[in-house]
Formats: C-alpha cells, structure tokens, sequence
C-alpha cells in the first residue's frame, strides 16, 4: 500500500465544502479522503507524471449518496423540483472525475456497488485495473454514508463519535490489493 487515509480522523469537524456539489456531506468527504491519501503519496497537486497519469479512481459505496437521493425523493414526493447540481451529483462518478481532474489523475475510473465486501470487491477491480496494465496505481475509495447523513446506520469511525459518513481511501501499486 502506498498510503491510506480515512475520514475522520482525529480533528476532523465538516468536510470542506466542494464547489458544484451541494446539501450532502458524501463528494465532500470522497474528495476529502482523496486529497488526504494522494497528499501522502505525492505532496501536492497534480500526481507527478508519469505515475498520475496511470492512476486510476475505484470508488465503492453500497448505497451512494444517500443524503442527496433522500433529498431529491422529498422534494420530487411534495411537488417540487430538485435544483440541476443534484443530477449532476447524484451520479457517483461525477465525484470521482472530479478527483480526477483536480489530481491530474489519466487511469480509468470505476464506481461500483457492492453486494458483497465493499472492500474485497473494489481491491479485485483495483487489481484488475493494475494486472491488466490499465494503471500503475489505484485509488481505492470505499464510503458509506447513514441515512440521514448524521444518524443510525453506518458503525462510528471513531470512538465516541457519532454515526455519519464515513470513508477510507488507500493508493494500493502492484500486488497490493491481493
């Protein structure tokens, strides 16, 4: 494993906020995590080359952005319409281009929802995208989110603090993700 980050982590408060995604903490925490793991490896943006260039993006979440799906069923459900940034967010992609994009990042991209093991699901499509010589590294995105973005539902990341969001990505190389 090249480096591994998780959110929170000790002093953690709000993700910072991330242009174009709005009223759910999930792309500002999946952007977040992301920051913080390639800043571990690469210090600051972009990825250098030629490694960012052969970096992919594997982000696994069972349930998505909850919070914004949530949002969109209410006000859909009372008569109304959803502003236009939720269709462009509720697509968990357009999170992980933005990573992407902002990282200088060229390997593929790959959003799954498990049915298993998150974890053992998404480092076999990371070990794939890096056997098959599609990248030379991967970030591995694995978040979940409870259903009111702050309550029951997803185990506390950590000790005393409350159910939320929660996320870990890992930049695994060759062999890591066995």
């Amino acid at each position: 494993m090249c480096a591994r980050a998780r959110w929170p982590e000790p002093g953690d408060t709000t993700p910072p906020p991330l242009p174009g995604f709005v009223h759910s903490a999930f792309s500002p925490v999946v952007a977040a995590v992301a920051d913080r793991c390639l800043t571990r490896r690469h210090g600051d943006r972009p990825a250098p080359e030629p490694v960012g260039g052969r970096t992919a993006v594997v982000l696994v979440s069972a349930a998505g952005d909850r919070a914004s799906a949530d949002h969109v069923h209410t006000t859909v459900a009372a008569g109304g319409r959803p502003g236009p940034l939720f269709f462009f967010q509720s697509v968990p992609n357009s999170v992980a281009g933005h990573v992407a994009a902002r990282w200088g990042l060229g390997g593929p991209v790959v959003c799954l929802a498990p049915t298993g093991d998150p974890l053992a699901e998404g480092a076999a499509e990371a070990e794939l995208l890096l056997t098959d010589g599609d990248a030379d590294e991967a970030l591995l995105i694995l978040i979940e989110q409870a259903p009111d973005d702050a309550g029951a539902g997803v185990a506390a990341a950590a000790p005393g603090r409350p159910p939320g969001t929660a996320a870990v990505a890992m930049l695994l190389g060759r062999g890591d993700a066995r």
